[in-house]
């Protein structure tokens, strides 16, 4: 027995030290727990620094106009396999990447081969004009014209599904109510911008019973709704609207009536398109004391028409300031830009900046330049 005594009394210091131990950790664990407790309840007094500060953020968002395929543009991009619409903004593509967030008014519905091309009157184009769209900075599309419903409902879900597929955003036309009900709000650099876009008509192509949602028409109701839902949620509210009359380059009362209500009812940028011509620019003052911004017309990006300013068109672009501070938000928009351009017909069809345009068909292009930034500008000096 008493060769055991020295093991036993072994086992009972081991014993005695790993019990020390278990005490020595956990004392340490409640040490960093009252730490991290007491750095906490530090920081929460030390909020008083924070106020008075502000966050400042800023983007420019632009918008260029009509995307109107008539058959003689798109047959120029066909090589014999398939169709390729890069080369028509190659030369503009440097232009069209400035801008933060970039918009566009998708005119000529994009129902693809299988619905078969058409032009004018009723308008399908090929579906990889949306891949160009993409490729040369495109961020989201306008598609409530009055070509909209030119292949019925069928082109309207065929458009849907590959502007989906592809990742381009859309806004106007829709495949169900649910679809419309769902705002198109895009977010950079911590600037919510959501996007809405109504047509006055469908070139007289009935919408089919109990399904308004296929086309947004232009309705105060509606529109006024749709604006004050936006704002819940988003810091700007776009709004693209198909309006006025063709080839008239100052818009209608109509037009000036209906933004002045837009912008009271809390738009603050408004991008018109139909005229195919170019129409100015100007601020609308609002009766809440807000400044929004209005482009009556955006004329014809990309088209097979010509003369008389209708291969004239361009990029207009306008900064957004968003200011967070302890007293809250605030927005602001200021400098208004444009960028006039022009759509070559000389050997094919593409789109060049106006000022390089000389080589390309446009004759005396720096006078047409200083015409066409006195025609947009007329109203804003």
């Amino acid at each position: 027995m008493k060769k055991k005594t020295p093991i036993l009394s072994i086992f009972i210091i081991i014993f005695c030290v790993c019990i020390a131990a278990v005490l020595v950790i956990q004392q340490r664990q409640n040490q960093k727990a009252d730490a991290k407790v007491h750095l906490t309840n530090l920081n929460s007094l030390r909020s008083q620094p924070v106020l008075g500060r502000s966050v400042s953020e800023k983007i420019t968002i632009g918008a260029i106009g009509d995307i109107l395929m008539h058959d003689r543009v798109y047959q120029y991009t066909y090589n014999g396999h398939r169709y390729n619409f890069d080369p028509l903004f190659s030369d503009v593509k440097s232009l069209l990447q400035k801008p933060d967030i970039l918009t566009a008014n998708q005119e000529s519905t994009l129902g693809g081969l299988k619905l078969g091309l058409s032009s004018y009157p009723t308008f399908n184009s090929p579906h990889e004009v949306a891949d160009a769209l993409v490729h040369t900075g495109v961020d989201i599309v306008s598609t409530a014209n009055n070509h909209s419903l030119d292949k019925g409902e069928r082109g309207i879900d065929s458009e849907a599904k590959y502007l989906n597929s592809i990742g381009l955003p859309h806004v106007g036309s829709f495949i169900d109510e649910e679809d419309r009900q769902k705002l198109r709000i895009l977010d950079k650099n911590g600037i919510k911008i959501a996007f809405l876009a109504y047509t006055y008509g469908t070139n007289g192509i009935p919408i089919p019973d109990d399904k308004d949602f296929l086309v947004n028409l232009i309705n105060r109701d509606l529109m006024k709704d749709e604006i004050h839902r936006a704002k819940k949620i988003a810091d700007v509210v776009v709004m693209s609207i198909h309006w006025g009359n063709e080839y008239q380059r100052f818009p209608t009362d109509e037009q000036k009536n209906l933004a002045q209500f837009l912008a009271d009812e809390g738009a603050d940028i408004i991008f018109g398109s139909h005229p195919h011509v170019l129409q100015p620019m100007d601020w609308i003052k609002t009766k809440d004391g807000r400044k929004a911004f209005v482009v009556y017309s955006l004329g014809n990006f990309i088209s097979g028409q010509s003369k008389d300013y209708k291969d004239i068109g361009g990029l207009a672009t306008i900064d957004i300031s968003k200011q967070v501070s302890e007293e809250g938000t605030s927005i602001t928009l200021s400098n208004p830009r444009f960028y006039p351009t022009f759509v070559s017909k000389k050997k094919h069809y593409k789109v060049y900046p106006m000022e390089k345009a000389g080589p390309f068909g446009l004759s005396n292009p720096e006078a047409k330049y200083k015409e066409i930034q006195n025609h947009m500008f007329q109203w804003l000096r």
